[in-house]
C-alpha cells in the first residue's frame, strides 16, 4: 500500500524530520498543501540551501519513485518529455519492404505506436504506479530557455502531454511536483501561477547548529557553533558567493576529519576551499579578516553561554 499523505501541517514537519531536513513552519505548510490540493511546489532560493533534498526526501519518506529532469540551456522536449526511436522505426521499415508489405496506412501507425516511444522524465511522471505517483524533481528551472518554461505548462495545469503523432497521454493520479529556482534569472508569471511558491532563505544560526547536528553528528558541539557562527558571519558581507548550507556541512564534514575540536586562523585558511567556490572571495577572507571574523565567533559564543 503507498504510505499515506500528510494529512496536517505537523504531519508534514514531521515527515521532513523522518528524513533528516530541518524545516521550519512555513516551509511545512507550503509543502502540505500543495500534497493536499495536488499542485505544484515551487522552490526558489540561493544555491545549496536545501531545496532540491526536499524533492529526496519526499521520495524516501513516502516511498515514492523519484524522477529527476536536471534542466540546462537548450534543453527540449525529446529530452525532457519523450521522442520516437528513430533507428528501431526504420529498422521496422527495412522489415516490411524485405517483406513485401503493402498496406502504408497500416505501417505508418504502427511506427507511431507506443513500443517505438521512448518516455523520458516529464512522460514517466504521468504513468501509474503501484506505490503511488512518483516525486517529480524539475531542478534549476531557471537554466533552461523561456521556451521550454512555455511548454511545461500544460503539464503543470493538467498534467498531460500532447504528442502529435500519439495523442494526449494524462495521468490518472498527478505526480508530486517539485520544481526548484537559483534566481539566476525569472520565471515567468504564467508558469509560477500554476504552482504554490515558497522562499527558502539561509537558515537562522540556532536551525543552521540543528541542520549541522542531524548531518554531521561527528562534529563536537563547540566545532559545529563556531562554524554556523563564522558562516553566518560570511553570508553578511559582499561576497560574489555567499556559502550555503550545503557548503557548511562539507566544511564541517572536513573539519572532523582533520580532528579540529575547534576553529583556528590556520586551519581556516587551509580549509576555505570547502566553503567558498572563488578565489576572490578566497583571497579576501584569508589571513587577517578570517582571524577577525574567528575572534568576533568566539566573543559572541562565549557571551551567549555566560548568560
Amino acid at each position: 500500500m503507498p504510505t499515506p499523505l500528510p494529512a496536517s501541517v505537523d504531519d508534514a514537519l514531521a515527515l521532513l524530520t523522518r528524513g533528516d531536513y530541518v524545516a521550519d513552519r512555513s516551509l511545512a505548510t507550503a509543502l502540505f498543501l500543495a500534497l493536499r490540493l495536488k499542485r505544484p511546489l515551487f522552490l526558489e532560493g540561493e544555491a545549496g540551501v536545501g531545496k532540491t533534498e526536499i524533492a529526496k526526501v519526499l521520495s524516501a519518506t513516502l516511498g515514492r519513485k523519484l524522477l529527476r529532469l536536471q534542466c540546462y540551456e537548450g534543453l527540449d522536449a525529446s529530452s525532457a518529455v519523450y521522442e520516437w526511436n528513430y533507428a528501431r522505426q526504420m529498422m521496422e521499415i527495412r522489415l516490411a519492404e524485405a517483406s513485401g508489405a503493402q498496406n502504408r496506412d497500416a505501417l505508418a501507425s504502427d511506427l507511431f505506436s507506443e513500443r517505438f516511444l521512448v518516455r523520458r522524465p516529464l512522460l514517466q511522471a504521468l504513468e501509474p504506479d503501484p506505490a503511488g505517483p512518483p516525486v517529480l524533481l524539475i531542478d534549476e528551472l531557471d537554466r533552461t530557455d523561456e521556451p521550454f518554461e512555455a511548454y511545461l505548462l500544460e503539464i503543470l495545469s493538467d498534467f498531460q502531454v500532447s504528442i502529435p503523432e500519439f495523442g494526449t497521454v494524462r495521468a490518472a493520479k498527478p505526480p508530486i511536483v517539485i520544481l526548484t529556482s537559483n534566481r539566476t534569472r525569472e520565471i515567468h508569471d504564467a508558469l509560477k501561477r500554476r504552482c504554490f511558491y515558497h522562499w527558502v532563505d539561509y537558515p537562522s544560526a540556532a536551525r543552521e547548529r540543528e541542520i549541522v547536528a542531524v548531518k554531521a553528528p561527528r562534529a563536537d558541539a563547540r566545532l559545529a557553533a563556531q562554524v554556523v557562527g563564522f558562516v553566518q558571519s560570511l553570508r553578511g558581507l559582499d561576497l560574489y558567493k555567499a556559502p550555503g548550507v550545503a557548503e557548511t556541512l562539507d566544511w564541517a564534514q572536513a573539519l572532523v576529519e582533520l580532528n579540529q575540536l575547534e576553529l583556528e586562523p590556520s586551519v581556516i585558511n587551509d580549509t576555505l576551499g570547502t566553503l567558498l567556490k572563488y578565489q576572490d572571495d578566497i583571497a579576501r577572507i584569508q589571513g587577517s579578516e578570517a582571524a577577525r571574523i574567528l575572534a568576533q565567533v568566539k566573543t559572541e559564543l562565549a557571551a551567549s553561554t555566560a548568560r
